[in-house]
This record gives C-alpha cells, structure tokens and sequence, in this order.
C-alpha cells in the first residue's frame, strides 16, 4: 500500500514551485547557466521553478543547505566541480558529503574558462604575465569566485603550472561576479574563470583583456583568444562542470522525472543557442552516469589538490 502511495505521489510530481538553490552569487556563471535551465525546467514540468541564490564559501553554504533539505524533489541544487569536486576536498568542516548527501539527477553543462586581466597590466599574452609575475614579486593579485570555488581551481592550476604560485597573491571573493568586479577596478590583476560568469562582455568593451582559455579548443565566442596550452603551456587543462541534484533519499521516480526534463531542456534549440553564446556546452546523462562522473571528478581534484598544496584560505 505505501509503495503504491509513493509510486502515485511520485507520478503526479511536480505539484507546486520548487525551489533551485543557486550556491553563488547572481551574475556569476553557476547562475548565469542555472537561470537558462530553470527557464526551460519551467516550461517543461509546468510548475515554477524558482531560484534561491545562496553564495558564498565556494559554494559550500548552498551545498549545505540543499543536503539537508527534505528529499521530496523541491528543493534542489544547482552543483559544480566546486560543490563537488573540489570544495569538498579544502573545507576542514564540510557540512556535507558530496557522494552521500546527494542523489544525481543529470549533468546539464561543461564551461570553458577565461584568462583575463585588467587593461593596465602590462602583459598582452601569457608568457608576458608570468614574465611580469616573475619579475614583480608580490605585486599581482588574482581574484577568484572564493576558497574552492570553479575559478579557484582554475587559476591555482594556472599559476602552479606557470611556475608564479609563489610570486602572485590569491585574493577570493564571494562569488564570479565580485571577482571580476575587483579585476575591473584593478584590485585584482587578473582572474581565471568560466566565461559565462559574465567576463566576456567587459572583454568585448574593453574593461578587460582575454589572455588565453582554458579547454583543449579556442572557443567560437572569442576565436582570437589562443588556449593556454597553445600559449606555451601544454599541461594545463581546465574546465568547469555543473549539474543538478537533489537530497538523497529522493524518491526514485521524482529522480527519473527531473532526470528526463533535463535531458528535454539541453536538447532544446533555445538552450542550446543561450549556451553556445556563452561558450557553454549542454549535455545530459543518466543519474547512474552523473553518480559515477562526480566519483571520478572527486577523485582527479584530490590528485591535484595534495600536488598543487591548495589549502583553505
């Protein structure tokens, strides 16, 4: 009888709104990317899907709430490499377990990142910053969305890989959106980040200048601006990720049912297009398959977390 109760309370979900914590600050790109789905999740389960931004800690603060929200499939999390991956790994007091605390529902999107700089620093390209860095110990600063977040990781694998850990300064910020504020207004000398944080627009007019990005390709957004592999430095490699989760101990076919509504969204031709101008690729998988590509992003970034030294700030 109960399993017959749940299995048609389950059928008839989505109900009423639910509610989509966004672990960052509005502009930055974990809620850029999470607006555009809401939309469309919106659209397509025929009930209001409303975000809830709860920033700060790299994305830990919002991690912690949606692990232990009731797991009846209304309130949910818009997850990272951050939340995930990463976070978890230099938080000494974690409020959470990103393998246990949460059922995966699908992956929904991979970004690529963007080295920028604020236009006064004298360095048109990448060997021309770390040169700089070299040369001027100390005296630059880069600006990161906070201690474990996206861009975080990003830029310490940067100035790791580049040799400038030592010479550079790392300055975290309560989200994207601050980081390249502060970069802007030259508080910071340069940011690494995803590119639908909102960066490219400040490039575009001037307020910003792109070095290098971060994947294995040039992006089509920015198709002058080389990778950073090209830019001499051949192991670096790094891009984000973000997918949606709920609590654990959701049922299993309130699962199968925002697992399908992803997928339906990513396909789009609207989403599609909104994620390609923000040189964000929409993909979608199997909550088997989101489950087991979260193990093995945890297990990479502990690998990098002990060689690179990272430690929470």
């Amino acid at each position: 009888m109960g399993v017959i109760a749940s299995g048609a309370w389950a059928q008839d979900f989505p109900t009423h709104p639910i509610r989509l914590i966004s672990p960052n600050p509005a502009g930055g790109a974990n809620d850029t990317i999470a607006r555009i789905v809401v939309n469309k999740l919106t659209e397509l389960l025929g009930v209001q899907v409303v975000i809830d931004n709860r920033g700060g800690g790299g994305g830990v603060i919002g991690g912690e709430i949606a692990a232990h929200a009731t797991p009846d499939g209304y309130t949910l999390l818009a997850g990272s490499v951050s939340t995930h991956s990463f976070a978890p790994l230099i938080h000494p007091k974690l409020g959470y377990d990103p393998v246990r605390d949460f059922a995966p529902i699908s992956l929904f999107a991979i970004a690529q990142n963007l080295l920028v700089v604020n236009p006064a620093v004298p360095a048109a390209n990448v060997r021309e910053l770390i040169a700089l860095a070299k040369s001027r110990p100390g005296a630059l600063n880069y600006a990161s969305g906070g201690t474990g977040s996206t861009s975080h990781f990003a830029v310490a694998l940067f100035v790791s890989v580049a040799d400038i850990m030592k010479q550079t300064v790392h300055v975290p910020y309560k989200g994207g959106a601050p980081a390249i504020t502060a970069t802007i207004a030259g508080e910071t000398q340069f940011y690494f980040g995803p590119m639908a944080g909102g960066s490219v627009p400040h490039v575009k007019a001037g307020r910003l200048k792109a070095l290098a990005v971060g994947g294995a390709k040039r992006s089509p957004v920015l198709p002058d601006v080389p990778t950073v592999a090209e830019s001499g430095l051949p192991a670096y490699k790094a891009a984000g990720w973000f997918g949606l989760f709920a609590p654990a101990n959701t049922p299993r076919p309130v699962i199968t049912r925002l697992n399908q509504a992803v997928a339906k969204a990513m396909s789009a031709p609207d989403v599609v297009q909104k994620f390609v101008d923000l040189a964000v690729d929409p993909v979608s998988n199997s909550p088997e398959e989101f489950r087991r590509f979260v193990a093995e992003q945890l297990e990479f970034h502990r690998a990098l977390v002990e060689k690179l030294g990272i430690k929470f700030d």
